[in-house]
């Protein structure tokens, strides 16, 4: 078994691919419209699906924002440099709601972007701490 997707519900699927692709660095995979049921599906990642697990965005043609709610946490992302990757956010016009530093408590460093619906994104920086959970088989 693997995970193979996240899904998000999105309001605006162009303002969505362009954030995801143009400021985080994804790829769009593949889309496709289904007419009758009045949406669209794009699956964006940094990989191919058969390797790496993607996100899919789907985007309802009559809904243009939804409410977040308080169950939904955030997506992570390792990145080599949490602080290059939040100046590249706010380069591209996207939005850093947590500048890049060691995490409460820690010392792993890290940060939060928002994407156009308000979805969280966390930057987790690659062996800047040791605070990762460990799992015995």
């Amino acid at each position: 078994m693997r995970m193979l997707h996240t899904m998000l519900r999105v309001g605006n699927l162009e303002k969505s691919l362009d954030f995801y692709q143009n400021v985080l660095g994804m790829k769009l995979l593949r889309q496709h419209d289904y007419p009758e049921g009045k949406f669209s599906l794009a699956f964006v990642g940094y990989g191919e699906e058969t390797e790496h697990t993607v996100i899919e965005l789907t985007y309802n043609w009559d809904t243009d924002h939804y409410d977040l709610g308080t169950g939904y946490g955030h997506i992570a992302i390792e990145v080599d440099d949490a602080y290059h990757a939040c100046e590249l956010v706010k380069q591209k016009g996207g939005k850093v709601t947590r500048e890049a530093g060691p995490m409460m408590h820690g010392t792993t460093v890290i940060a939060f972007v928002e994407d156009p619906d308000g979805y969280k994104i966390e930057f987790i920086q690659k062996n800047s701490g040791n605070d990762s959970v460990k799992y015995d088989k």
